[in-house]
């Protein structure tokens, strides 16, 4: 009796565990479609663009891009994978534009993306900038927030 008792609660806890959703192909499933140094919130979040017209709505309305004429071109909507765009804040100085996504993990309902490490030349001018950049993840991804994580 004693040893069902102890398998039935090993069967619960193995149950309520969040399992990590980390792989070495997990990478190549995550895709930077368009990251800009300015035009992002004040603060830094993430929100689930939905389909095309979001996302072009996203994009004409952080990018500033001045229009020379020619029609934007935008990203195509990916019909298996979530859409994310993300909000970095507010900088003081040097160019924190995202251009490379390293790795993505989900774990504990955290969306975890690593991206290289900021490094800054030396004396810098003082700009203000509003980073923000747009990425997918796979379609099958539980989060309910994100976390930058820096690498070198």
């Amino acid at each position: 009796m004693k040893g069902f008792l102890i398998l039935c609660l090993a069967f619960i806890m193995s149950c309520t565990a969040t399992p990590s959703q980390k792989s070495s192909e997990m990478q190549k499933n995550a895709e930077i479609f368009i990251s800009e140094s300015q035009g992002g919130g004040d603060e830094a979040n993430f929100t689930i663009i939905r389909n095309e017209q979001e996302l072009q709505k996203a994009i004409k309305g952080n990018s500033r891009v001045v229009d020379l004429g020619k029609e934007a071109v935008y990203p195509q909507f990916p019909k298996d994978k979530k859409v994310v765009l993300y909000n970095l804040g507010m900088f003081n100085s040097g160019d924190h534009k995202i251009t490379h996504i390293k790795n993505i993990s989900v774990k504990d309902n955290v969306l975890y993306v690593e991206v290289p490490q900021y490094q800054s030349g030396g004396m810098e001018i003082q700009v203000m900038s509003n980073p923000w950049f747009i990425f997918t993840v796979p379609s099958d991804y539980q989060f309910t927030s994100v976390e930058l994580k820096y690498s070198k």
